[in-house]
């Protein structure tokens, strides 16, 4: 029903109303395409063995979860947002195949942290790079390669670089799109604090190489747009993780998980722990396979 004919309640009401049957136009039962979820610890029933039937792929901590099965149009925009439970004690983590497993570190230590994981990104992607089927981090939000969630998230995290360190990207272009990439994150949610995580590497007199040096571009980046950063580019070395490398830039699980504790441990110091207690009916989204080549970030 056109919204000037319905005069059947209340304005609030009306407009309820029109919303849910945008919600209900736009859903459908496949998960939204590059992005999952994954919940905090702290939202986990005592009794969590495994994903739930109809799961798409991976848990983290054996937590059941579910599919994302609503998309909305933002009326502001114009643009297509996930519906995603309990937004408002969810992080918003964009990022790389460092990210993108249910179980990558940027994920444990953000979960660990307090927070519902809401991760929007492709295995290959970075600030410059692409991976063929999936844009980089601004193309792919600007042409809706993946959605952004509805409402306000507690936080944002933009994770990555590694990509663009080993296909040879400018350190202008770099900035350019990390520059673009915050600014359009900032438009779209004004009241939530944006932080950045840089590029996992050995460090510089390690043979961190390209990965170390874009760790530092990016943290240049964070600190001319007053955001939290988290340096990674020394990591390996510094907490003699590269015993636990699973291929030249992941991590096996043990590296996972010790960088998600100190991913944790981190983010705490600067002060971007979610410092409420989460209620225990949350429902968030289910994890999405991996994808990508193993040796991309």
């Amino acid at each position: 029903m056109p919204p000037a004919t319905d005069r059947t309640g209340p304005a609030p009401a009306r407009a309820s109303a029109l919303v849910l049957a945008a919600v209900l136009s736009l859903s459908g039962i496949a998960g939204l395409t590059g992005c999952s979820a994954s919940p905090s610890p702290s939202a986990l029933p005592a009794n969590a063995a495994g994903a739930l039937p109809g799961a798409a792929g991976a848990t983290t901590s054996g937590a059941p979860g579910v599919t994302a099965t609503a998309k909305v149009r933002n009326p502001s925009n114009g643009r297509l947002e996930a519906v995603v439970p309990d937004v408002g004690r969810t992080v918003l983590l964009i990022g790389d195949s460092q990210s993108e497993p249910a179980d990558g570190w940027p994920r444990l230590g953000l979960a660990a942290a307090g927070y519902n994981v809401y991760f929007c990104g492709r295995g290959g992607t970075g600030f410059v790079a692409a991976n063929g089927s999936t844009g980089n981090y601004i193309d792919a939000l600007l042409r809706g390669d993946w959605q952004l969630p509805s409402g306000t998230p507690a936080l944002i995290v933009i994770e990555g670089g590694g990509n663009d360190a080993a296909s040879g990207a400018a350190n202008a272009r770099i900035v350019e799109n990390a520059e673009r990439l915050i600014a359009e994150l900032q438009g779209r949610y004004p009241g939530t604090r944006v932080a950045m995580i840089g590029t996992l590497a050995r460090g510089k007199d390690d043979g961190g190489g390209r990965r170390s040096e874009v760790d530092a571009l990016l943290g240049s980046v964070a600190a001319a747009h007053g955001l939290p950063f988290v340096s990674v580019g020394d990591w390996l070395t510094r907490y003699g993780l590269a015993k636990d490398l699973a291929d030249s830039v992941h991590m096996n699980s043990n590296g996972r998980r010790a960088l998600g504790s100190l991913l944790e441990r981190r983010l705490r110091e600067l002060g971007l722990d979610r410092k409420t207690t989460p209620a225990p009916d949350q429902a968030p989204l289910a994890a999405v396979p991996l994808t990508g080549s193993p040796l991309q970030d």
